[in-house]
């Protein structure tokens, strides 16, 4: 296997339409399992994991888009050309992107647990910074509650485990690559782009993605429908696993768009439905589906202007959070100086290929000790961790600048750092 393709399971007929699932960020393909039974009666069901996630390649991704090229990739090595697609959380994220960047060979999209942007951009690199300092443990340890709804979380000890575990055995650095992904996934002003026949699903107790960010999502979509899965959390297709499988039966069988002339027998429409009685041996019973009719309200727009690049980089170095400062405490005296900041120093020095960004966190760092500017060293400290700079990397780097810069300045500096490093690398409880 290749670093443009995914590790991937194939179940169904191989004469069925092929319908692609994709798993949320710290899961495998067995996320899915509990769906398959049902959907092999009619799909051609391929699953993929994420890379480092379940044993696969550890060639860490570094946008949604790389992701879902690898999709594509995967797909054209098993000559498949038209198929549909369910993703949760992150799978739905790419799923989302390939309705973008492929539209000619989705024939219908379900995004679950979705959103257009999910969270922000600061939270995620914060979650790579604690990852880099402390391991997968704490968000392994942590998953149960972002995932379940307490009660559900109970009552099924041995789901509650299997995740803690899955998340443990992901590779770390294709866990922070993701994050970095997500931090930088926004396609709140490209869904009116997306054409596919869709469904949006979410969970009525999902606090990661909230029934807002799917109406956003069917607001913006031109043929998009919303269904809510009551008492359910984030990984509804683990949670509700009747309730989503029904749903996903119902809209690929029913918005399967036909396939072009010429095109090959997998992009056929499948067969009309065949529900049967649930088992008996649910892990809990199965609420009713709640369809919700599109908002009235548009997505909220982003727009660009001449000096993106320069806020882009700034943003993604120094946080939303201080860039949003900025913004709001400038004025007509000292907007002109935000704006050169933005357009020359990080739109003309930080985007130069020359130096990485680490190498770039250490020279500031350095710099900023030996020019007595300490005012502005806890948020270059927060940058060098979101960065990639480890805690140790940090303290060796101040170790050194007080040999050349001065003791008295590297001590304070430590100190600052000191402070900084155990309020970004400290997981929230």
């Amino acid at each position: 296997m290749s670093e443009k393709t995914l590790q991937h399971r194939i179940d169904g007929p191989d004469d069925a339409p092929v319908l692609v699932l994709g798993a949320s960020l710290g899961t495998t393909w067995h996320m899915w399992d509990r769906q398959i039974p049902e959907l092999t009666r009619q799909w051609r069901v391929i699953r993929f994991d994420l890379p480092g996630h379940g044993g696969s390649p550890a060639y860490p991704a570094a946008s949604v888009a790389e992701l879902a090229e690898r999709v594509i990739a995967t797909l054209d090595g098993l000559g498949i050309d038209r198929f549909g697609y369910a993703g949760c959380a992150m799978g739905a994220a790419i799923g989302a992107q390939l309705a973008l960047a492929h539209p000619q060979r989705l024939t219908s999209l379900a995004l679950v647990s979705a959103s257009p942007r999910f969270g922000t951009a600061d939270a995620w690199r914060q979650r790579g910074v604690v990852i880099r300092t402390n391991g997968l443990d704490p968000i392994a340890r942590t998953a149960p509650e972002r995932w379940f709804t307490p009660g559900f979380a109970a009552a099924q000890p041995a789901i509650v485990e299997w995740a803690v575990q899955m998340v443990r055995t992901t590779d770390p650095g294709c866990y922070i690559a993701a994050c970095e992904a997500l931090a930088a996934f926004d396609i709140r002003n490209e869904l009116g782009r997306i054409s596919a026949p869709t469904l949006v699903v979410v969970g009525s107790e999902d606090l990661i993605t909230p029934t807002a960010d799917a109406r956003t999502l069917v607001a913006g979509i031109q043929d998009a429908g919303l269904a809510l899965v009551p008492g359910t959390s984030h990984l509804a297709p683990v949670e509700q696993p009747a309730a989503v499988t029904e749903l996903l039966i119902r809209h690929f069988s029913t918005a399967w768009q036909d396939k072009p002339a010429g095109q090959a027998a997998l992009g056929a429409t499948p067969p009309k439905p065949v529900l049967t009685p649930k088992p008996a041996q649910q892990a809990q019973p199965q609420p009713p589906v709640v369809a919700i009719e599109p908002a009235a309200e548009q997505p909220e727009m982003v727009g660009t202007d001449s000096y993106e690049a320069g806020m882009k980089v700034r943003r993604e170095v120094l946080g939303d959070a201080h860039v949003d400062r900025a913004a709001a405490a400038a004025d007509e005296f000292t907007s002109d100086f935000e704006d050169f900041l933005t357009r020359n120093v990080w739109g003309e020095v930080w985007t130069r290929s020359g130096l990485d960004r680490r190498t770039r966190s250490v020279i500031t760092l350095t710099a900023l000790i030996t020019s007595g500017h300490l005012d502005d060293l806890a948020v270059h400290v927060r940058a060098a961790l979101r960065n990639g700079l480890t805690p140790a990397e940090i303290k060796e780097t101040l170790i050194h600048t007080a040999v050349y810069g001065g003791v008295p300045a590297a001590g304070a500096a430590f100190t600052i750092a000191q402070r900084v490093i155990r309020e970004e690398t400290t997981p929230e409880d």
